[in-house]
């Protein structure tokens, strides 16, 4: 059975990269760590802003890592285990690595990235949008 392409639309013209993107985000359905994402008003200099918080009890700043790279975010955590030699009756704090994924639109930024109480708190700024209307010259063949 062959795949039906969600924006065969054809009057979609070049949206190919965005649905690559959207079976991207489809993919990465895992649960930890949990987070959440709240829009931030504007106030003073600061525009209207994005805030993705994890909540990452337990790893240090040293073993998160932030990256951006073709509209990606990714943001990793690596525990090290230094438990050994430690005897454990119950473990209910896992020490597992992660990577959390969010496709960013074209222009967002991250702005800053706090570490804070076991959240990690990062603000992205939404670019402005500009609208403009173009006018295109139509030629006439020869």
């Amino acid at each position: 059975m062959s795949k039906i392409p969600s924006l065969s639309s054809p009057f979609l013209l070049g949206f190919e990269e965005i649905e690559r993107a959207l079976d991207r985000v489809a993919k990465a359905a895992d649960g930890y760590p949990p987070y959440n994402i709240e829009r931030v008003a504007r106030d003073g200099d600061h525009p209207e802003r994005l805030r993705i918080t994890l909540a990452v009890a337990g790893f240090s700043r040293a073993e998160l890592e932030i990256t951006v790279e073709e509209n990606e975010l990714k943001i990793r955590g690596r525990q090290n285990e230094v438990d050994q030699g430690r005897v454990f009756i119950h473990r209910g704090i896992a020490a597992r690595q992660f990577q959390r994924t969010f496709l960013l639109a074209d222009g967002m930024q991250v702005a800053a990235a706090e570490l804070r109480d076991g959240l990690l708190s990062l603000d992205l700024e939404r670019p402005e949008i500009v609208r403009a209307v173009r006018r295109v010259d139509i030629t006439t063949g020869g």
